[in-house]
């Protein structure tokens, strides 16, 4: 097949002979002949439902696991990276905002060569690559794309890792857990008010598929862009820090990232490192064991939570696993379920190593 659009076979539900209603995000969009939902990427054409971005990636890239931002989820290894256009949320400071908010994605794909699902799997297998990345924009719109690579993938023996806004309806979102290993999520906060006037969104339903993963067996790593003036309260941040305690685990790794102005939030200083210091100290108070810092030029190493021993040792000149003992094969060639430890104190690290 080679073409913008791909017909879309669930998660919709046909109102009558001129719209139709996505099912796929809390947005629920109804949709006319001729339109698209908010997201931009699907889109009713004489009553049948289209998805305009299945098989063109707006870019192929091979990423180090750090940056997804994963740091317990194989540290140091490379992982195959990609997404397509479109996005279901509107952050003010949207980072990707040229790929995420594009008006016309069927003009987009179309300039785009096709990959299909087994390109896709098949570039990760010829370099040896053995993780997939669903991220840059938002994979919940690419929903029928990212789970017909991340199917084959399984059965080929990589990982499926999904960076996502965590905007999703319970229905699809358990279908992809399936196949899903490991996730990161933007959480943009712990307060109904920051999604609403951020974003345009609704908390709740991120909340409850954090868990839905997190209860699955997925790997959780959380990610929080801190916001001066928006979300960077100490009070704001012991709630978040709390929830995550009581819902997700202490175990569950917390990464604060550094804001910077971009798109319709220009006028938004960057935030202070002192900030994201002082962010970082309330969550280990609260205790949580594993706590990062993005966006602020170094990359933070892996301690180990009971006796401080370094686990994790990253640089830019390269990232080594230093204090670690897993049940892993030792050439790493082969991914599997193990338990890791502290080969100080012997106390179990939480993640997969």
């Amino acid at each position: 097949m080679n073409s913008s659009l791909y017909l879309i076979k669930e998660y919709f539900k046909v109102m009558d002979k001129d719209s139709v209603r996505c099912l796929l995000c809390p947005r629920n969009c109804v949709i006319g002949r001729g339109e698209t939902g908010v997201c931009h990427s699907r889109m009713n054409i004489d009553g049948k439902f289209y998805s305009l971005v299945y098989g063109h990636p707006c870019s192929i890239n091979i990423d180090p696991i750090e940056k997804k931002p994963l740091y317990h989820f194989y540290p140091g290894e490379d992982i195959l990276s990609f997404g397509t256009f479109g996005c279901n949320l509107f952050c003010k400071g949207c980072q990707n905002f040229d790929i995420a908010r594009m008006d016309d994605i069927a003009y987009a794909a179309k300039s785009r060569d096709y990959q299909s699902p087994e390109d896709i799997v098949d570039k990760a297998l010829q370099r040896g690559i053995r993780m997939i990345a669903y991220t840059y924009n938002e994979p919940t719109i690419f929903f029928e794309y990212m789970l017909d690579i991340a199917k084959l993938a399984k059965k080929a023996g990589i990982k499926n890792v999904l960076v996502s806004n965590g905007y999703i309806n319970p229905e699809p979102l358990k279908e992809l857990c399936r196949y899903i290993d490991a996730a990161n999520i933007d959480i943009k906060g712990i307060s109904e008010k920051v999604y609403k006037e951020y974003c345009r969104a609704d908390i709740k339903p991120i909340l409850e598929n954090i868990k839905t993963m997190h209860d699955s067996g997925v790997w959780i790593e959380l990610t929080n862009l801190l916001i001066s003036g928006l979300n960077d309260d100490p009070k704001d941040i012991k709630m978040l820090c709390e929830w995550v305690k009581d819902n997700v685990g202490k175990d569950t790794p917390l990464h604060f990232s550094r804001f910077f102005p971009y798109h319709n939030a220009l006028d938004i200083k960057p935030t202070p490192e002192k900030s994201l210091v002082r962010a970082k100290d309330i969550a280990i108070k609260i205790g949580l064991k594993y706590v990062y810092l993005g966006n602020i030029g170094v990359l933070g190493n892996t301690n180990c939570p009971y006796c401080g021993n370094l686990l994790v040792d990253r640089s830019f000149e390269g990232i080594k696993i230093v204090g670690i003992k897993s049940g892993n094969d030792k050439s790493r060639k082969v991914i599997k379920k193990n338990i890791s430890t502290c080969s100080k104190c012997g106390k179990i690290i939480s993640g997969m190593f």
